[in-house]
């Protein structure tokens, strides 16, 4: 039993209803084997592992974002490519996020599980749907497949949960998987971030760090204002980008700028500033310090 950070990845069978209906349950629970036997191998080839079977559903888990955008692609390609059953094409609908999970024995619970579960009752029969929050943690090969869309209501959360979609195709005859990545050059520069009497220094181009008043966040800010996931910041290329998720909105300030209001948009953050979470920078305000190495 133990509390840790990872991915959670719901598949869905879609269209086994009526496939039971018209060819028997025989034929069509082949068939939905078939797709339950894709998801796993994908998962397992993208170094995840399937939790659970729940009827036409699996419940995989990963060691973060990528890998599950990565086995969600493979698995919408493998299912895909399935030959139709007496003229009916099976789908797979995928939902992740990612976020701390409790696990004990073999099985893994908590908000993160229940939100991956919602995010897959929201896609559409061949669609990858993920948290907003979730995508901003990305690398930029898949992030570069993230289409964000509208926010939902999800009970028991005090704010909306942003939706996006991980664009598999780019048409209907191109699959997108991330063994076709092409080589890049290594990315230049890092960013430091000081809050209080802590530091923290990001450098590898797949480093992205959650900042808010969640516990499990990648800095903990200790600030009524602030939000529990209130931005992300990310690497793009040779850039810093932060992204804010909150209520309030998050307050930047680049050295020798006026402060900017960021409210469910993005900046880039560049050589120096400052970072405050729900009201202006202010004496006595909660505030991080960053430094950018260009």
């Amino acid at each position: 039993m133990g509390d840790r950070l990872a991915t959670v990845l719901f598949a869905d069978v879609s269209g086994s209803t009526t496939l039971y209906e018209t060819v028997g349950d025989a034929t069509a629970l082949e068939a939905v084997s078939a797709c339950l036997d894709a998801a796993r191998r994908a998962t397992e080839a993208c170094g995840g592992r399937i939790i659970k079977t729940i009827g036409d559903e699996v419940m995989g888990l990963f060691p973060g974002p990528d890998a599950a955008a990565n086995a969600a692609a493979d698995m919408q390609g493998r299912i895909d490519a399935l030959p139709l059953v007496d003229g009916h094409k099976l789908g797979v609908r995928i939902g992740f996020h990612h976020g701390p999970v409790l696990q004990r024995d073999d099985d893994v619970f908590g908000d993160t599980v229940n939100l991956a579960a919602r995010l897959v009752a929201q896609a559409k029969k061949g669609e990858i749907i993920l948290s907003s929050e979730t995508a901003a943690q990305l690398g930029p090969i898949f992030r570069a497949m993230v289409r964000e869309l509208h926010a939902i209501t999800v009970r028991g959360k005090a704010e909306d949960v942003g939706l996006a979609e991980l664009v598999w195709k780019r048409d209907a005859d191109a699959t997108v998987y991330a063994g076709g990545r092409a080589k890049t050059r290594a990315p230049k520069g890092s960013l430091r971030l000081k809050y209080r009497d802590r530091e923290l220094m990001r450098r590898r181009e797949s480093d992205a760090i959650t900042v808010g008043r969640d516990p499990a966040s990648g800095l903990f800010i200790d600030d009524e204002m602030a939000s529990r996931q209130h931005c992300t910041i990310e690497r793009r290329q040779d850039l810093f980008v932060l992204k804010d998720h909150s209520t309030n909105g998050t307050y930047v300030t680049l050295e020798g700028d006026a402060e900017l209001l960021v409210r469910r948009s993005e900046v880039t953050l560049r050589k120096h500033g400052w970072i405050a979470f729900g009201q202006p920078r202010a004496p006595g305000v909660e505030v991080v310090e960053f430094f950018c190495d260009e």
